[in-house]
Parts: C-alpha cells; structure tokens; sequence
C-alpha cells in the first residue's frame, strides 16, 4: 500500500515543499529491508531505528515488510530530522492506523468533519493514500515524544504560499510558527496527539501569538535592556562617535588602551539603535531558526541580535559553512551588531572574508551541489589596543613596544578592510575623577534619550530612500552620495585638504560623505555644512596615526 504525507526542507533560509512516499509491503524476514531515497543526509537515513522504536513504545506492532520511503522531488537534498513525525504518519497509514470511525479507507482530504479538521475518506486512486491540508514537522524522541526542529519558521511560511492550511510541528517550536498568519499552527507534545487530531478523534485550538509584550519588552512594547549607557563613566567623544554610527549604521573600529571601555562600550550599542520592525524581526528571526539558536517557545526576536564571537573562530563559523551550508555569525548578527574585540588577534584570513558581507550585505556559500545564500546586514564594531602591550600614546603608562613591533600590529588589518570602516575613533583611559563620579550623575544621558534621536534620524534616512531600496546612509552607492550629500564651494575646499593630508582613497571620501550626511540628519538639516564634514574627517584622523 502506497501513503503519502507533506512535510518540508530548509535551504537556506527558504523551505521546499517535501512529498513523503512510502509503500510498504508484507513480506518475510528475510526479503524484509527498509529504505530511503530522495538525497537523504545521515540524519534523514537513521530515522529508521526512531520510527520503529517510538512506534513501539506508543504501541504500534508493525508487520515485517519491505518497505520504500521516497522524499520528492528526488534532486533535493533533504537534511535534520523533521522527517521523522512524517514518515511515521505515513508508515502508520499504510498500516490501516489512520482509518477514521467509520472505518473507511482512502486519501484524507482537507473536507471538514465539524471542527475545521481533515479526515480519512475513501480514494479510488489505486490504492493510493494520503493526508492532505496538513505538513507535518518534527524529531521523534525514542517514547514517541516530539523534539524542537531547526526552520519552523520558514516551513511556517511556505505552507503559508502554497496554501496549507494547518501545520504541525513540536510544541516548542509553535510560538516560532504561529506568528506567520494564514496558517493554522498546531504544536504536539507526542505522536499520539497527531494521530488523534488527523483522525477526527479530538479538536485541538491552533496556537495564537497574541499582543502580549513578548519576554525582553515593556508594557508599551518597547525593549528593556540590562545596559545603559548612563553606566559609562567620561567618554563623551565615544558615545558621541557610537550615536553617529547608530544613527547612520556606520561600521565603527574603537582603539585604545585595556580598560579604557571599548568593550563596555560596544555591548550598549543595542540598547541605542532603533527597535526592530515586524519585517525585519521576521528576517533576522528566520536566520536564527534554521540554525538552531532560537530559545524553545520563543516568537520573533524581541531585540537586535548582538554578536561576539572570540577571536578564535574560524572562517567558516564567521561567513557560515559545513557540508550543509549554515549561516555564520555574520548572518547571526543580520540587523545587528557584530562585535569583534581585540580585532588584530583574529587570523587575517577570517578578517579578510568579511569583506564581500560588509560590501554587499549578503553571503553566499558554494558547494558542488548547491548554493546557498545568507543576508548579513549588520553593523560592524571592532575595538583593538593601539600595539602589542598597549599603551602606545598613554600619558600614565609606559610602551615598551618598538615602532616595527607597532607596525607590525598595526599591519595585521589590511587597508581594503580599514576602508569599508567608516568610523575610527580613539578611546583614551578615563581620568580618575570621571571615574569616581557618583553613578547617578545628572550629566550621563541614558540610552533611551540618545535611542530617540538616532531614531528620529533614522526615519528622515527612511523617507529620503523610500524610492532607492535602502534603509540608511551607510548603505548609499555611489551615485547615491552624489545625489544625497551635495557640498558647498568652503566645504569641497575643507574636504580637498583633507583627502590630501590624510591620503585617503576613494572608498574612504565616500564613508566621510556618508558620516556627514548622518551628522546632519541627527540635526536635522537638510544640508551639510561644514561642521558636519569637519566632524567626519576627525573619524578618519586614525589612518595616518596608526597605518601611514
């Protein structure tokens, strides 16, 4: 007997529709054999010993056959072990175990049976059968329990386009589903479940996300951070260069000696950029679906992701890799912060990789059979000591560095990727009355005030690209800064000058433009004036300081 159920594939961040065949016929143990085709991985192939075990254990006695379980289309590769809860429900079919009350056999429909549920009828297909207006996802524990899956979410919406309407999938994973609309997400705790809703015998309710602030958000709907920016004590030039970069999603590189605050800085750059919207919570939330790191009965990200990995990873766990392709920590950080600290410590080849994803805001991924591509729009923040010991320029502490130990460490961050850095900024140690200020000091601003106006920005930049599919100034062409960052006569002559002091390149005369443009916007001007330019140019001083 032939019994088909529908199920899915992540690829990427997108998911195929996934037909589940199987046919299985009584036999002798000896011809008895069980079989996958349809480009299974490891994962797909094992499921044999779950399905038997969790059939089992839930009390199903299965006669020896021969049994065939196709996954179409055939030239798809099919990865993880979602498969397993459709196999099994297709294995059970071809055994009579899905039959309804009446007793009739036959290709399920999506007919209602009083509660909106599809329900075994009878086929006169050949003896094919089948469950339609259901796709099915989820691991079977050994009992028959069900584990969390990796793309629930794009599974959520593929259903979605191709006008499934019910999905089920584990338990932990329908908060994850269920805030895509026009599906109904159903989570199950085991395989009995399942079968008591495919059959009729019980009507569960799909599972709604309703408009309760989410874990991580106030009772208006905004996100509570942990860190304030009212903690840092002094840094005024800081906090001003990391309003800049926030308001204009400009990549920023901090230098300076230990603990003068980069790091303590870099971790509160969440807490001051703009709050997600639902489009791209969907997006980053997708990434963080299929590899895994979504917290179990978690919805959409609440917040910006913050990333920071050490400076031991690899190229591959920074672009993304593996025989099937999974996304990196730059695609981790899609619509947030990449933070990588003590920056010349990490290989030059994983530094050099990040350039396409810093220049094009994508990564793709090529393996002989397929490729794949991951977005990484993100904002890039690096912190670095000025040399090896350092305490190069510090006037409390000695450097005991030689100049070719000094550019030698300065060396190790190449000019093609200093160039796709628009911010550079010098971080000295706090002085020790800044320090000893008490910690409720009228004069630190909080992350809230300094959030408002880079979100004030941010939608003057949102309405000047409405018609240029982009969302802020770092992310302009260059045509686009010719278009949207004119100059004046005294300010070309100011940015002349400095192009020829500082012996800048191209790509670094469109970075001042851009970071002009955003320093305007935060005063919302519609022209830059010279002031604006000047303040940028002071963020590019650091090229003829450390790497002349």
């Amino acid at each position: 007997m032939l019994f088909r159920t529908l199920s899915a594939s992540v690829i990427g961040i997108e998911s195929r529709l996934i037909e589940v065949e199987v046919d299985a016929t009584p036999s002798s143990g000896v011809d008895a054999r069980y079989s996958t085709v349809g480009l299974p991985d490891a994962a797909v192939r094992e499921s044999r010993e779950r399905l038997q075990a969790a059939m089992r254990n839930c009390g199903f006695d299965l006669p020896t056959a021969k049994v065939v379980i196709n996954l179409a289309p055939a030239d798809v590769r099919k990865e993880g072990s979602g498969f397993d809860l459709p196999m099994a429900l297709a294995l059970l079919g071809c055994w009579g175990a899905l039959e309804n009350t009446t007793g009739a056999t036959g290709v399920a429909t999506a007919s209602s049976n009083g509660n909106g549920h599809g329900r075994q009828g009878h086929a006169a297909s050949g003896g094919r059968y089948g469950i339609d207006g259901y796709l099915f996802a989820g691991e079977l524990a050994l009992d028959g329990s069900l584990r969390p899956i990796r793309g629930a979410l794009p599974i959520a919406i593929m259903a979605r386009e191709q006008q499934i309407p019910r999905l089920v999938v584990p338990l932990a994973n329908a908060a994850e589903a269920a805030v895509v609309r026009g599906v109904e997400v159903y989570g199950a705790r085991n395989l009995h479940e399942v079968l008591d809703w495919v059959t009729g015998r019980s009507a569960p309710a799909p599972v709604r996300i309703d408009a309760a602030p989410q874990p991580g958000l106030n009772s208006d709907g905004s996100v509570d951070f942990a860190e304030d920016f009212a903690e840092v004590k002094g840094q005024p030039m800081a906090k001003r260069a990391l309003e800049v970069a926030c308001a204009g999603g400009h990549n920023i590189l901090m230098i300076g000696p230990p603990g003068s605050g980069k790091t303590m800085l870099a971790r509160r750059i969440p807490s001051i950029l703009p709050q997600l919207t639902f489009e791209e919570a969907l997006e980053a939330t997708k990434i963080h679906s299929v590899s895994g790191t979504l917290a179990p009965g978690r919805g959409v990200l609440a917040r910006r992701p913050f990333r920071a990995p050490h400076h031991t990873i690899s190229d591959a766990g920074l672009i993304g890799g593996g025989p099937g392709p999974r996304p990196g920590e730059v695609s981790l950080a899609h619509f947030g912060v990449l933070f990588l600290d003590e920056l010349p410590e990490f290989p030059r080849s994983v530094l050099e990789v990040l350039r396409q994803p810093l220049e094009d805001g994508h990564v793709t991924i090529v393996r002989a059979t397929h490729a794949v591509t991951y977005p990484s729009r993100f904002m890039l923040a690096a912190a670095m000591n000025p040399c090896p010991c350092g305490f190069l320029n510090d006037p409390t502490r000695e450097c005991h560095c030689t100049p070719p130990q000094i550019q030698r460490y300065a060396s190790r961050i190449s000019g093609p990727l200093l160039d796709r850095i628009d911010i550079h900024l010098d971080v000295p140690a706090v002085k020790i009355p800044e320090l000893r200020a008490p910690s409720a000091d009228a004069a630190a601003e909080p992350s809230a005030k300094i959030r408002a106006r880079v979100a004030a920005a941010r939608e003057l930049q949102i309405a000047r690209f409405a018609q240029e599919k982009i969302f802020c100034n770092a992310q302009m062409s260059t045509r686009q800064v010719g278009r949207f960052c004119t100059l004046s006569p005294e300010s070309e002559r100011l940015l002349e000058r400095a192009l020829q002091r500082l012996a800048l390149s191209a790509r670094a005369h469109d970075r001042i433009l851009k970071v002009a443009r955003t320093i305007a916007d935060l005063e919302a001007s519609p022209a830059l004036a010279p002031a604006h330019l000047a303040e940028a140019i002071q963020y590019r001083s650091l090229d003829r300081t450390y790497w002349a």
